[in-house]
């Protein structure tokens, strides 16, 4: 008992301080994507207050973080610059019960059809958009109020201090694993700049992060068609953004933690967190797999450093802004740019040339679709891609052998599945003109998979009835029967009864 309690005061005190690291990452971040996205910087902070807190008490996976992303940003800056922000918050409420739904409909399971190639593209192309974001604040604004990057001493300044803080990540538990070690890199920095009184930007230069409670807020929009017609097509963009992203963090953090997240629930948590974002003047979010690769390695794995991390973001923004404005933006760059490192998977850059070239190309063209466009189109595209290489492959895999018994009925045993894909193939394998008065062909070691493999027996049916012969089926799989059954006199084929038969898989099932 008394082992059980160390350990569960051990887990809240890693909960507490990894919340405290996250929450510090979180403001230059949530503040940085209320920009992109045209609102001020509380729009974003009370939405990666509201989205973290709820998903961390209800969501399907203990430890991750979620927040204001940059993938959603970039899809609301037409909404807002066109329509003004009221349509934005009504464009979120109506995200979050598209994700509501899609959790109540268990559409999470579908996260199992992403391949392996398309997760790692994801991983190494939001690695690489995280860091090129970081690379804003390398910039000043000149005289005509144009970004120019850092010049002389301010840029070996703020390299020096980002060199630092990446220096004290990746060294200290390397000492000690008591402390977080990105917690301790950004006191660290910001003490040093502040003690020295170095010059370089903060995070109070970035903008203000001072504020009140969030209060209710209903979206000042008239309720009509129009008016949905304008939000519909956003809010199904945001909802399935937000969905993929925090599925494939969720996945990605189930390898990491050797456990297993819910993606139904999930998607319910991120559904209501969003509806109440709309309502409390919040831009929505999804999961970030930043903040969550740097709660994990800061040994934050319990739903507490969720909500840790969002109370704590709060008392910042109500109660101790001055001293979060403070801190060096080297330093929370520092802390990114660690999570980079931490995020590509550079094990995906030594089996390029070992894994299948499609495999490999799906890799690199998720990664390059991520960083140039968005992540939602990026997964779909190597999805598709994955599905066309796949359904190719098993296109060249179905044949035929032959057999003549002493009653002169030819067997075809096909092998391999039949499907849109294989049906040409399929059809090469027969010759009608050529064999004898009655055929068999015996499905034991294939499947009739969908209607176009029904419509190919079909089709060779009626070659074989007009040259006057009999073809009979043997051998086919309750699914394959279902089939027929359902396809009713759209294929009339001879089943050869064979009730004992079964295969391997309907036993198994």
């Amino acid at each position: 008992m008394f082992q059980f309690l160390v350990r569960k005061s051990n887990s809240c005190k890693d909960d507490l301080l990894s919340g405290l690291t996250v929450a510090l990452a979180l403001v230059p971040e949530a503040v940085a994507f209320a920009f992109v996205a045209g609102v001020a910087p509380l729009v974003g902070l009370y939405a990666a207050f509201i989205v973290g807190l709820i998903t961390a008490i209800i969501g399907g996976r203990p430890g991750m973080i979620s927040g204001a992303t940059g993938a959603l940003a970039v899809v609301m800056i037409d909404l807002v610059a066109e329509h003004g922000i009221e349509y934005l918050f009504a464009a979120v409420v109506l995200m979050g019960i598209f994700q509501v739904g899609a959790g109540v409909l268990r559409l999470g399971k579908f996260i199992r059809l992403i391949p392996h190639p398309v997760m790692l593209g994801f991983v190494n192309g939001l690695a690489i958009v995280i860091f090129l974001a970081q690379l804003s604040q390398f910039k000043v604004a000149d005289a005509d109020g144009l970004l120019q990057w850092m010049q002389g001493p301010a840029m070996y300044l703020m390299l020096g201090l980002v060199a630092l803080t990446m220096a004290i990540i990746y060294l200290l538990p390397k000492l000690t694993m008591a402390f977080p070690s990105a917690l301790a890199a950004i006191l660290v920095v910001t003490g040093l700049v502040h003690g020295l009184n170095l010059d370089t930007r903060t995070v109070g230069d970035l903008a203000s992060v001072a504020g009140g409670l969030p209060s209710f807020h209903l979206p000042m929009v008239a309720v009509s068609w129009e008016t949905l017609l304008i939000i519909l097509p956003y809010a199904g963009i945001l909802a399935a953004i937000g969905l993929i992203e925090s599925l494939m963090t969720m996945t990605l953090i189930d390898e990491v933690t050797e456990s297993r997240g819910r993606g139904n629930r999930e998607c319910i948590g991120q559904g209501v967190a969003n509806v109440v974002t709309g309502f409390f003047g919040g831009m929505g979010g999804c999961a970030m797999i930043g903040q969550s690769i740097i709660n994990i390695n800061s040994g934050g794995r319990g739903r507490l450093s969720g909500i840790a991390a969002a109370l704590y973001l709060l008392s910042f923004i109500v109660l101790a802004s001055s001293l979060i404005e403070m801190i060096p933006l080297a330093a929370l760059v520092g802390v990114m740019f660690m999570v980079v490192v931490g995020t590509f998977a550079w094990s995906s850059l030594r089996i390029l040339n070992k894994i299948p070239r499609s495999d490999a190309l799906v890799l690199v063209l998720v990664s390059a679709v991520t960083v140039f466009t968005d992540l939602a189109i990026a997964v779909g595209v190597g999805v598709v891609v994955s599905a066309l290489v796949f359904a190719w492959q098993n296109a060249r895999r179905i044949f035929c052998e032959t057999a003549v018994n002493e009653e002169g009925t030819k067997t075809y045993r096909l092998h391999g599945p039949l499907f849109f894909g294989s049906v040409r193939s399929f059809h090469d394998q027969f010759t009608p003109n050529e064999d004898p008065d009655e055929v068999v062909i015996d499905f034991r070691e294939s499947r009739v998979c969908d209607h176009s493999g029904l419509e190919a027996v079909s089709s060779l049916t009626e070659r074989y009835l007009g040259q006057g012969k009999k073809l009979r089926l043997k051998h086919l799989s309750a699914e394959c029967r279902a089939l027929l059954d359902n396809a009713g006199s759209m294929v009339e084929v001879n089943v050869i009864e064979d009730p004992r038969y079964r295969v391997a898989v309907d036993e198994l099932a």
